[in-house]
């Protein structure tokens, strides 16, 4: 067993000896230790903590989170092993692991989070479990970090600043140093990036990458939501340049593969205030005094064909989002409130 675990000057207590004996039986389960050799690990010396390990390893034992295969010996089980998972965090700091191989979420409490964020994918160590309870870990690995950008209030002292994320379930606050905060005052509301993730006990460090303005303002709020969720309100610019060179006519040969409801009776439905006007009815009385009423939606596969970059885009934003005062929309504005539109006395 190469790993060695660092010696601490203070006596463990019997909560982080069962942690310790843990880890070091998890970093070869293939093998088994006896009792000197997981204090030899662990650096312990004094006869009373040996004793206090003796102890643990029983508990373990019976807990059925390590096994004695042999009389002495002691390897972790399958409870002590680790296992990849997502973080869904609480309010509170500590969180839950959910993942394909337990079949019950993992408990993680606030001072074993590493600094896991919201939706991190992350290794855990289980080493509690038992009696239909709830199983217990300790997350030793952060794998991949969901993202890297947090929107916030900046709470600036005289030495240092540090983000307080908008999102109660993000994770810690994030320390900005005051060379890093772009101009951003007190109670503003900005977004920043994580440069250095930090070790254990210690904040995530971050540079601030764009003031949104002050907290409580309408215009700032609004932005903070399309920031806080990566909505993007504004397309890339070859995006636009193609739904700009995109034809605003539409050619007799495309109107004959289609029925001709522009001499029909045909109401357009949405309100004059709508984000968008993808909808109409029609009505005619037919020749046998049938009345016959049309449903109509605007025909956006005319212009975005698969795998087109129109499609490509659509499928990243996947729907269009209504906020209070605005729509970010799935297409560029010249076809989701132009050519793609059933707007009265327009073909």
């Amino acid at each position: 067993m190469s790993k060695r675990f660092k010696k601490t000057k203070d006596t463990k207590s019997a909560k982080f000896l069962f942690e310790d004996v843990l880890k070091a039986l998890n970093t070869n389960s293939s093998r088994s230790y006896n009792y000197k050799q997981i204090a030899a690990l662990l650096h312990i010396e004094d006869h009373a903590q040996k004793l206090l390990l003796n102890a643990v390893l029983a508990k373990l034992t019976e807990q059925g989170v390590v096994k004695e295969v042999e009389r002495g010996k002691f390897q972790a089980t399958k409870t002590g092993q680790t296992i990849i998972g997502r973080v869904d965090m609480t309010q509170s700091g500590s969180a839950f692991i959910i993942s394909p191989d337990s079949e019950k979420d993992i408990f993680i409490s606030n001072r074993k989070t590493l600094n896991a964020y919201n939706g991190d994918t992350v290794k855990v160590l289980v080493y509690s479990a038992g009696n239909g309870r709830r199983p217990e870990g300790e997350i030793v690995e952060i794998i991949s970090r969901v993202k890297d950008q947090f929107v916030g209030t900046l709470q600036v002292s005289a030495n240092f600043a540090f983000l307080v994320p908008d999102n109660a379930k993000t994770g810690t606050d994030i320390y900005i140093p005051l060379d890093k905060i772009g101009g951003a005052k007190n109670g503003q509301k900005v977004v920043a990036k994580v440069t250095d993730w930090a070790t254990r006990g210690h904040n995530p460090i971050g540079e601030v990458t764009r003031v949104l303005g002050n907290a409580g303002e309408h215009e700032t709020e609004i932005h903070a939501i399309l920031a806080e969720f990566g909505l993007p309100y504004e397309f890339p610019k070859d995006v636009e340049k193609f739904a700009d060179l995109l034809p605003v006519t539409i050619s007799p040969a495309e109107i004959a593969k289609r029925r001709d409801f522009r001499k029909i009776t045909t109401f357009t439905i949405d309100p004059f205030d709508a984000k968008d006007f993808d909808d109409a009815l029609s009505i005619q009385k037919l020749p046998n005094g049938n009345w016959e009423i049309g449903v109509h939606i605007a025909d956006v596969s005319h212009y975005v064909k698969p795998g087109n970059i129109l499609d490509k885009e659509a499928l990243d934003r996947a729907t269009s989002v209504y906020l209070v005062d605005r729509v970010v929309p799935m297409l560029p504005e010249i076809l989701s409130n132009n050519i793609c539109s059933l707007r009265p006395h327009e073909e």
